[in-house]
């Protein structure tokens, strides 16, 4: 119990006594008046203001203006006859919390007016009560200025992070999902194909054994490799999903591109700054296979290679002289195109290919801010 008060005094601090003075100040008010009447109806009115005002907060609609305007018409009541004028502050703080646009601004102007007004006329009346508390008023009147936009503008704010989170939250998820679907797209078209061959294979293996065993061995030793291959298939996998940095990447190209015999010619003036890493990643997954292209069925003996960043995107060029195999309409998975607008959308990229004089493939990316 101790602890839950502690905690709630440290998160509060001095708000709630502040509340609880003004809760009961009024009452010191209304027992200076000298008619019971009088001190019947202030003790009516200051309870008819805190039940209405706790139904005004969970009103919603019109509603709300009938609740305000009454507890504004109790409030100018209060100070003309009771010269308490601090009813006005629990207004500011309650119309600060109204969401709806029009309504605030309606109910603020309203309450400001009405304030303004009733504090004029006593002061014009001169009581002497009224005026002894002058300094206390004037800071009243600065609070029904000012405290309404605080909070509403701190509301507002709390909403908008709100989203924002959400938002994050969301990409979040997006960013894990794509990269299930990556994960699985990429194990299929490693994996599928040489398991089925296995599977083919080992049937084979099981017929031929007793008719045609050396054949059968043969088949066997066939199985073997390709359990090899996919083995050291999906090491590359696993290695490719700890992220891939650009430069690593396009060291991994020259070779590649070396070992083909290929001419080739790269901007090295290019760095990457503020980039997530998922982009790059992203971008680095394009070029790895936007090269294999090259090498396996361009037929090229040139390749360029451009990268470049503005305020605005990040522009990937990668053009050889060789041969392109399809139309840029018809993409076939064959090529890898497929995958390579998949992954770019979920960024925002975009993928163009134009095969005139060779074949150049533009991969622009918007330029985000990487996250620190």
């Amino acid at each position: 119990m101790i602890k839950k008060y502690l905690t709630f005094q440290k998160n509060n601090g001095i708000a709630p006594y502040i509340w609880t003075v003004l809760c009961i100040l009024p009452f010191y008010f209304i027992f200076q008046s000298s008619s019971i009447i009088k001190i019947v109806v202030g003790i009516l009115l200051t309870v008819l203001f805190f039940v209405f005002y706790r139904i005004a907060f969970i009103s919603k609609g019109w509603p709300v203006y009938l609740w305000t305007m009454i507890l504004i018409g109790i409030s100018i009541t209060s100070t003309s006859l009771f010269n308490y004028v601090y009813f006005a502050f629990f207004l500011a703080y309650f119309i600060g919390n109204i969401k709806d646009r029009i309504a605030f601004y309606t109910l603020y102007f309203i309450h400001l007016f009405s304030t303004s007004a009733s504090i004029n006329y006593n002061i014009v009346r001169q009581n002497d009560q009224f005026l002894a508390q002058l300094p206390f008023i004037i800071i009243i009147w600065i609070s029904v200025i000012l405290l309404p936009f605080n909070i509403y503008n701190r509301k507002e704010r709390g909403q908008l992070e709100e989203k924002l989170e959400d938002a994050n939250k969301r990409i979040s998820e997006l960013s894990k999902l794509e990269e299930r679907q990556r994960i699985a797209r990429d194990l299929h078209d490693t994996l599928g194909q040489k398991l089925s061959m296995i599977g083919l294979k080992s049937d084979l293996a099981r017929k031929l054994i007793y008719k045609d065993p050396e054949q059968a061995r043969c088949e066997l030793k066939d199985v073997q490799q390709t359990a090899r291959t996919a083995l050291s298939e999906v090491r590359k996998l696993v290695s490719s999903m700890r992220g891939i940095r650009l430069n690593e990447e396009i060291g991994r190209v020259k070779q590649i591109i070396k070992a083909a015999q290929i001419e080739f010619e790269c901007d090295e003036d290019f760095s990457l700054t503020n980039v997530s890493l998922l982009t790059e990643n992203i971008l680095s997954m394009c070029l790895k296979e936007a090269v294999t292209n090259v090498v396996k069925h361009s037929g090229a003996t040139y390749c360029y290679l451009s990268i470049e960043q503005s305020w605005k995107e990040i522009v990937m060029i990668i053009r050889d002289n060789g041969v392109f195999k399809g139309t840029k309409e018809t993409v076939t998975e064959g090529h890898g195109l497929i995958g390579m607008k998949e992954r770019l959308e979920f960024i925002n990229g975009s993928l163009e290919l134009v095969s005139k004089e060779g074949t150049t493939l533009t991969i622009r990316v918007p330029n985000d801010v990487k996250p620190t």
